[in-house]
């Protein structure tokens, strides 16, 4: 039997899928070909993306991680490289729901694992660009001054209510001091430089904040209004970038650890990525054809 193939074509960044016969498809359609294995097309995804962030990382790592700004003749390179990734998640996000309603195939830990190196590398690609959404809060918070930082550490959201009466608009890490300013914190700073914290209950209330911002951007939602979509890409991409940063299995690396071991861990990060793609396509010109 016949069978779907990726396709790559020599010297350009990226992969597609083909059917049978040779037409270019999208992994969720061909799943519904007599004979679909899912539980080996989504594996061989994940593969192919992944060579894509080693490709990228290796030739971009230095700018991916601030270490200097891109230089005019990268920037094009740069901009291939968010697409394709951007293009690839959406795809395997998408195919991987389809698979799992429709094929009773489960999720496991190696698609949140890529996924959540491929939003890595992508935000960082964007920030390099100038493209990246602002996180929310931005221009709003106080500056830290030099040494220890007294103060209480809560999720705050955008609109001040405890769980978001709009939660696409999002939420973040503070810390409040005494006297009132509001200073921006992160979840590594949390889980990692921080005393008095409880490890467990930042997690639970980490996952609960960006998984309700994930279902809220989404377009089935239908809760972004027109002109709000740069601010809910800005949302569910800064706690997804915060919860992988926090997650990565060396400080200088872009590898992502699913530490707990939960499989909806994984599906988490799956889903949040596919949203960010999603929402940004109803504004990125470059995204545009993945609709």
């Amino acid at each position: 039997m016949a069978v779907p193939r990726i396709e790559q074509a020599d010297g350009v960044l990226g992969f597609s899928w083909a059917t049978p016969d040779g037409a270019p498809a999208r992994l969720a359609d061909l799943l519904d070909l007599p004979g679909a294995e899912p539980h080996r097309w989504l594996p061989t995804h994940l593969e192919a993306l992944d060579d894509v962030l080693i490709e990228v990382t290796s030739a971009y790592g230095e700018v991916l991680g601030g270490g200097r700004p891109a230089l005019p003749e990268e920037k094009d390179g740069l901009g291939r490289a968010y697409v394709v990734i951007d293009r690839a998640v959406l795809e395997y996000g998408r195919a991987a729901a389809l698979a799992t309603s429709d094929h009773g195939v489960l999720p496991d830990l190696r698609g949140g694992q890529i996924l959540g190196t491929a939003h890595l590398v992508g935000v960082r690609a964007r920030y390099a660009l100038g493209l990246a959404g602002a996180p929310p809060f931005e221009g709003e918070l106080d500056t830290p001054g030099p040494g220890m930082v007294g103060g209480f550490a809560g999720m705050h959201w955008v609109d001040g209510h405890e769980g978001g009466t709009e939660p696409w608009r999002g939420a973040r890490w503070l810390v409040v001091t005494e006297d009132g300013r509001r200073l921006p914190a992160s979840l590594s700073m949390l889980l990692h430089d921080s005393s008095g914290v409880d490890k467990d209950a930042t997690l639970r209330e980490h996952r609960e904040a960006l998984r309700a911002v994930t279902t809220a951007v989404e377009p089935a939602a239908g809760l972004v209004p027109p002109g709000g979509e740069f601010a809910a890409a800005g949302a569910v991409d800064w706690l997804l970038f915060d919860w992988v940063m926090a997650h990565r299995d060396a400080e200088s690396g872009a590898g992502v650890e699913i530490r707990s071991g939960k499989v909806e861990d994984a599906t988490m990060i799956v889903a949040a990525a596919t949203a960010s793609v999603a929402v940004r396509a109803r504004f990125d010109p470059a995204l545009l054809p993945v609709r």
